[in-house]
């Protein structure tokens, strides 16, 4: 079940990246491809819209593989992915924010969904 929607901010590590992100967090996605297994991130998705980075864009650095269609988002300074950019299937613009980097967020209490990236 959704909570509320609100504002979240998240960072980076070091605190050069910062952002801020409007949604209701419900359950949260743990991808098995081989990018999101390295590195442990729990994702959820919402409209480019609803995202805004406040800081540190001069500090991103832009990480694709595979088909190109997803710009994995890291910190040149700490090295973190705190979120990325692509498209869902109807060809909007969305944002998957990892929600490990979202500031107050129990990660104990979340509802974790498994998808099988792997196999796409």
């Amino acid at each position: 079940m959704a909570s509320e929607a609100k504002t979240y901010e998240g960072s980076c590590h070091c605190g050069a990246v910062r952002y801020q992100v409007d949604l209701a967090l419900g359950p949260v996605v743990s991808c098995n491809c081989s990018i999101c297994t390295r590195a442990g991130t729990l994702l959820v998705f919402v409209p480019a819209d609803a995202f805004q980075v406040l800081s540190g864009s001069d500090a991103l650095g832009d990480y694709q593989f595979g088909q190109k269609v997803i710009h994995h988002h890291f910190c040149q300074i700490c090295g973190i992915r705190p979120f990325s950019r692509g498209k869902d299937r109807e060809g909007r613009d969305v944002v998957a924010v990892n929600v490990r980097c979202l500031d107050g967020v129990d990660l104990d209490a979340l509802q974790i969904v498994r998808f099988d990236g792997r196999s796409l």
